[in-house]
């Protein structure tokens, strides 16, 4: 009796689980690898033209060249703003314990004290 209540139960159970995973709709995922002129790009970025022509060129802003005419990407162009923060994002415990293992210039002496 009371395994035939378990079986009933976790049928029951199984039943709402897939009624929710059927009823919840598909995530729709935005293209943002969407080719940009120049002229769009310095849009976007707000930048006088000297200066993004000075930046492209230097390959500090990430384009392609076709001919006369560069292209840019949307989503390279979000990419290299928020690389180029100057107040990184908060790091994780292991890469915080890296950068500093990293930042030591020479090893420690291994003489006993």
């Amino acid at each position: 009796m009371v395994v035939k209540e378990l079986c009933n139960k976790v049928e029951s159970l199984e039943e709402t689980l897939l009624k929710q995973v059927t009823s919840r709709p598909a995530p729709v995922y935005e293209n943002r690898h969407i080719p940009m002129t120049s002229e769009e790009a310095r849009e976007y970025l707000k930048m006088p033209k000297s200066t993004f022509y000075f930046k492209v060129g230097n390959g500090e802003i990430p384009a392609v060249k076709q001919g006369k005419r560069y292209y840019l990407y949307k989503d390279e162009l979000d990419y290299w703003l928020e690389t180029g923060r100057k107040n990184a994002p908060a790091l994780s415990a292991e890469e915080m314990n890296a950068a500093i293992l990293a930042s030591h210039k020479r090893k420690p002496n291994s003489t006993n004290y």
